[in-house]
């Protein structure tokens, strides 16, 4: 990585402004569901308090659209890090103003100080709405360190912006050259066979990917959501199904592309279909040619699809998934996407999952431990693929020599 490191960073005796992503799941009792992000960042924190410097961090939490609203709070947050580090966590009233430029001023290093969410304010998501907000984040730090990487592809106020205050003196943190390192030697430069697994709801979110992963990949295999708009595509009957009629001629070009570019486009060969999203509902399999009729909607790949993916994957030696490939909250329709968490867990090719949803699958499964590199970002993941870089990243001071 040509960014400045964090390790080259002289932080002894300085206040160090640390972006972290600490949007995590809560319950209605506002306690966190899933840990890892805050999990994530621990290494950076911990090197910042042994080198003798004091911790500023700063996260977005949910989407309270430049409003306060205690629903979106990172108090929560504040108690997870403080049982984890077995430290005290300070937590800030605000990310600005007044009472938290005193809270900042004030630190002493070794002390951890945690701004409250920055979406509370509009210039975090549109810095240009609220000019001076970037300007009042970095005054509370002597140096930045960005930490975030499933933020890194946003160029909002905390990380890109923030970046012209910092000359020479914003830095990776250690999570985000993880992850860095990780997608460049696997995916940018992938050893080879390298298969793509492609999920979730919406091919309009992915099609930068997948255009970007057809000179890539070596078969990119589609399920979830997204497969019901390329079958449709295809001309094929998708009942209910969830699809995207705006983007089907885009499908069709991902499939023209798939028949000239290195990597084809793997789809369901039979589905899971039900007449409604429970699990009570009426389940039906069916080959996928003969298509859905209008009463049902296809909830998962099924046992035909679940076997031709696992007989693909055997050679593997990089594999990279993104996006369940069903409703697999559902139980009756979480066969696939568990039986593709099965195959990268025992497989010995070097496997990255990338998405909140994914991970939570390896995570219930039990397998997540199994996985070479889980990815804090899915969305940054998937655009690092399609540019190779990202603004959270562009942003950063170049490495010194």
């Amino acid at each position: 990585m040509s960014k400045l490191s964090l390790s080259q960073l002289p932080i002894k005796g300085k206040k160090v402004l640390v972006r972290v992503d600490f949007n995590v799941p809560l319950d209605r009792e506002q306690k966190i569901t899933d840990d890892t992000r805050i999990r994530a960042s621990l290494p950076t924190i911990q090197y910042i308090l042994d080198s003798g410097g004091a911790v500023i961090l700063m996260s977005h939490l949910g989407r309270p659209k430049g409003k306060s609203s205690a629903e979106f709070s990172l108090k929560p947050c504040a108690t997870r890090l403080s049982e984890l580090l077995n430290h005290p966590v300070i937590m800030a009233p605000d990310c600005i103003g007044n009472e938290t430029h005193q809270l900042a001023a004030n630190l002493q290093p070794g002390q951890i100080l945690l701004l409250e969410n920055l979406r509370f304010h509009l210039g975090e998501e549109h810095p240009e709405k609220e000019p001076s907000f970037t300007q009042q984040l970095a005054s509370l730090g002597d140096v930045y360190v960005n930490d975030a990487f499933g933020t890194a592809h946003r160029a909002h106020a905390s990380t890109a912006e923030i970046t012209r205050y910092f000359p020479g003196k914003a830095a990776a943190g250690f999570l985000l050259e993880k992850e860095v390192k990780y997608l460049n030697s696997s995916l940018v430069q992938p050893t080879r066979p390298f298969y793509a697994i492609i999920g979730g709801a919406k091919i309009s979110t992915k099609i930068g990917v997948l255009e970007s992963l057809l000179q890539k990949a070596d078969a990119i295999l589609i399920g979830g959501g997204m497969a019901y708009t390329f079958l449709k595509a295809q001309g094929l009957a998708i009942g209910d199904s969830i699809h995207e009629d705006e983007f089907l001629d885009k499908a069709k070009q991902l499939l023209a592309l798939s028949q000239s570019g290195r990597a084809k486009i793997i789809l369901p060969q039979d589905l899971v279909i039900a007449d409604s999203l429970s699990k009570d509902a009426v389940v039906q399999i069916i080959p996928t040619e003969q298509g859905i009729p209008s009463s049902f909607q296809g909830v998962d790949i099924g046992p035909q699809t679940i076997q031709n993916f696992t007989t693909i994957l055997q050679d593997a030696a990089t594999i990279f998934w993104n996006g369940p490939l069903g409703v697999f909250e559902i139980e009756p329709f979480s066969k696939g996407t568990y039986a593709i968490a099965h195959v990268l867990a025992e497989s010995s090719a070097t496997t990255i999952v990338g998405g909140g949803d994914s991970i939570a699958a390896l995570q219930s499964a039990g397998l997540a431990e199994k996985i070479t590199h889980l990815s804090t970002g899915g969305g940054a993941s998937l655009e690092y693929i399609e540019f190779g870089t990202l603004p959270g990243i562009e942003a950063l001071s170049d490495a010194t020599s």
